[in-house]
């Protein structure tokens, strides 16, 4: 025997080596109850309590993504469970991260004692040895990197491993890791590189999606795709030799080509999402009621109609189509461009703009509701109106008057005097404004007395979608319903106006002969199936409409300039008409569409086309049944047959403007009427000093064809057959003569 085997010997013999196995033994059982001790009074990062914030994701009424919203971290994170991930994909984010991780409890000593060891001889990190564990304890809570860092981080994974089950640590580190390009999460990254779950990824595509995680910037696949696809094989090969993919499913892993998804994140109908987070605070993934194909269609159609007119200053539009049945807004269009630097986010479909003649359809259904009928004939003649804010004298778009108009008629010529005279015979601005909030109009917020009588041809802002719901009360024979921006979000209707009045302004809307004195028979409102249409046109040509409606649906349309800058000469029926005209044809070709139904209490009766009144032969229309004209008599006509006009006429009456001398005849024998049309008693004049004198001028009018004009103070001058009074600063009196009646009126004339 060796010396040495006999010294062992001797030292067993005398029992030393069983103190020093007791010194040991009790060293590593405080040690281990001191490290127990330790995890257990370490307290977990308090991000571990807090789960990252869920990114809503909105879809249209079928499903399709809209757009993923970012959370409070500028992050996108769509969560997953253990149960949605291809268990190919989990085998992978463990031999990327983690071989070890069912078997160690948070920390893998022999990963941490082969980084120790390299330290040791290279003097450099050669590898990491962060578990899973630890990955998500650091990424709970940022530190520092040192080495108190390390200590903490390890003490803080053994005592997460104990307060969870592995499956919930894998979960949350999948959720909680950074996948670049703003992903956080797995599932939220799979979606956007390969537009597929996590349940479908191919071991490919598992093991690309795991390789992010080691570098999101570095191995960014969009910008350093090489880089990301050498990190793919070193997990294959490392899957492999674990076992975990067989050598022919290694070989056609590394063999199959990686497709990125170049689409990215979903970013659709951009003004459509951007309302709905404007309007609800969105928490949770929601289906909105928008139909993304329509609101494509729509969109290319805006902008085709946009590039027709680009040549005449029009620069941008909006479109809205509500399903009128459920108030749901199946498209909603803001502008041409929403990445357009100066002003693609505005959202035309929002902003107030001046309506035009959008509300003359409510106008007259007031009309119908104080008695009037399609057949009441307005004298669409030369007229001024004193309001608090002095002399309102309308004219009709085409600068021309049109005399005895029918209802149905002025309606639908837009005939700008008529709806005036219409609103004040109907109550006057406050009547027609309450009406229209009713019918859901926010921007009316104005006392009435600040609109006047302007109200009813466009003084007045609105917003498209508004607007386009108060025309889907039209439609729904006067039934309001609060629009739809969200699936399954239901509106309960209130009625608003008399089905027999709305089908009455809804067949006049849809009346294309009835409107050809001022569109024509082959305009953008010409229809092969019943539309209801109307356009609008603010002054200077800054805003223009068109509104048009089915039993089923509305289709709103604005065309303009975001700045107010005025559009070349185009006008409703040329600028918005032929965007809603298309997109009517399609919904019409696509869903189908039907007529109006005609509710019970209306009759048909024949009207004469002038005086409005029943005859056995003239003109077909419709009445509520209780309302119906009173017959015609012979006292409405003159020895020659023509109809008797009142004197209100005699201006119009011998004016370039009457088309009428062969049927109609002014009614002498009512001269007695005779009045004073302007200045009305009182009328206030401001004199501006930048003004030429040429300027200072104000028309003389009487309801009569001959009249003699003379103020005391103030000189008269006839020309053209007309007579003016040249403005001077003072207190005047103004009197005329007719047929030996002598009238008079006063005005005031001050300086600013």
């Amino acid at each position: 025997m060796s010396k040495r085997l006999r010294k062992l010997r001797d030292w067993f013999a005398r029992k030393t080596w069983r103190r020093w196995a007791l010194r040991f033994g009790f060293v590593g059982v405080a040690a281990w109850l001191g490290l127990q001790t330790v995890v257990t009074l370490m307290p977990l990062p308090k991000g571990m309590d807090v789960s990252p914030v869920f990114s809503p994701q909105a879809t249209d009424r079928n499903g399709e993504p809209l757009r993923l919203l970012l959370i409070s971290d500028e992050r996108f994170f769509q969560p997953v469970v253990l149960k949605e991930c291809a268990p190919v994909f989990l085998r992978a984010t463990l031999a990327a991260e983690d071989k070890r991780f069912w078997g160690h409890s948070g920390v893998d000593w022999f990963s941490t004692a082969r980084a120790m060891k390299e330290i040791a001889v290279h003097r450099r990190v050669m590898s990491g040895a962060s578990t899973i564990t630890q990955q998500l304890i650091k990424n709970a809570e940022p530190r520092p990197r040192t080495v108190r860092t390390k200590i903490l981080e390890n003490l803080q994974a053994l005592k997460l491993e104990r307060a969870w089950s592995k499956q919930q640590i894998l979960a949350a580190y999948l959720n909680r890791i950074d996948y670049g390009n703003l992903c956080r999460g797995a599932g939220t990254a799979s979606w956007f590189y390969f537009n597929k779950p996590l349940a479908d990824v191919s071991p490919a595509e598992a093991a690309f999606l795991a390789a992010l995680p080691n570098g999101p910037s570095r191995l960014n696949p969009h910008r350093h795709f090489e880089r990301a696809k050498r990190r793919q094989l070193i997990i294959l090969g490392r899957m492999r030799r674990l076992n975990w993919l067989d050598a022919a499913a290694h070989r056609r892993a590394c063999a199959e080509p990686i497709a990125l998804h170049r689409e990215g994140r979903a970013f659709a109908a951009a003004h459509f999402v951007d309302l709905v987070r404007q309007q609800r605070e969105v928490k949770t993934n929601v289906r909105t009621t928008l139909d993304l194909p329509l609101n494509r269609f729509v969109h290319r159609t805006l902008i085709d109609r946009l590039d027709r007119l680009t040549k005449r200053n029009v620069s941008n539009g909006a479109v809205v189509v509500i399903e009128n049945a459920t108030g749901n807004v199946l498209a909603l269009v803001g502008s041409r461009n929403y990445f357009e630097e100066e002003s693609g986010q505005v959202n035309g479909a929002w902003a107030p703009r001046s309506a035009g003649s959008t509300f003359k359809p409510f106008t007259y259904l007031l009309a119908l509701e104080s008695g009037m009928t399609p057949a009441t004939v307005i004298a669409d003649v030369p007229t001024d109106f004193a309001t608090s804010t002095g002399v309102f004298s309308p004219r009709n778009f085409n600068r021309h008057f049109h005399g005895p108009m029918r209802l149905r008629l002025a309606l639908a010529n837009s005939l700008n005097v008529s709806a005036v005279k219409v609103l004040e015979a109907a109550g006057g601005a406050s009547v027609l404004q309450k009406r229209l909030r009713e019918c859901g109009l926010s921007t009316l917020e104005a006392k009435a007395n600040h609109y006047g009588l302007g109200l009813t041809i466009g003084n007045a802002e609105v917003r498209l979608l508004e607007l386009s719901n108060a025309y889907a009360t039209l439609a729904r024979m006067g039934v309001h319903r609060p629009v739809r921006l969200l699936a399954g979000d239901p509106k309960t209707g209130q009625r608003i106006f008399d089905a027999r009045d709305a089908w009455l302004i809804a067949d006049i809307l849809s009346d294309n002969a009835a409107r050809t004195q001022a569109f024509g028979w082959e305009s953008a409102l010409a229809f092969e199936f019943p539309v209801a249409c109307k356009t609008g046109t603010s002054s200077d040509f800054r805003d223009n409409w068109a509104m048009g409606y089915t039993p089923e649906f509305t289709v709103g349309v604005w065309v303009g300039n975001f700045d107010g800058a005025p559009m070349q000469n185009v006008s409703g029926v040329t600028g918005a008409a032929p965007v809603m005209h298309a997109v009517m044809e399609h919904l019409h070709e696509r869903f189908g569409t039907s007529e109006f139904e005609r509710p019970d209490g209306l009759t048909r009766a024949q009207v004469n086309q002038i005086s409005g009144r029943r005859v056995g032969e003239g003109v077909a229309e419709w009445f509520v049944a209780e309302r119906l004209p009173p017959m015609e008599s012979r006292n409405g006509f003159n020895a020659d047959g023509h109809v008797k006009l009142g004197v209100d006429y005699a201006e119009w009456f011998a004016s370039a403007d009457n088309t009428l001398r062969n049927r109609a005849a002014l009614d002498v024998s009512a001269i007695a009427e005779v009045r004073v049309l302007a200045p009305l008693a009182g009328t206030v004049y401001y004199l501006d000093p930048d003004l030429p004198h040429s300027s200072r001028q104000v028309r003389l009018r009487v309801n009569a064809v001959a009249a003699c004009w003379s103020s005391d103070t103030l000189e008269c001058v006839a020309r053209d057959g007309d007579v003016f009074v040249r403005l001077q600063l003072g207190r005047h009196r103004l009197t005329v003569e007719v047929d030996g009646q002598r009238l008079e009126t006063w005005i005031e004339v001050e300086g600013l």
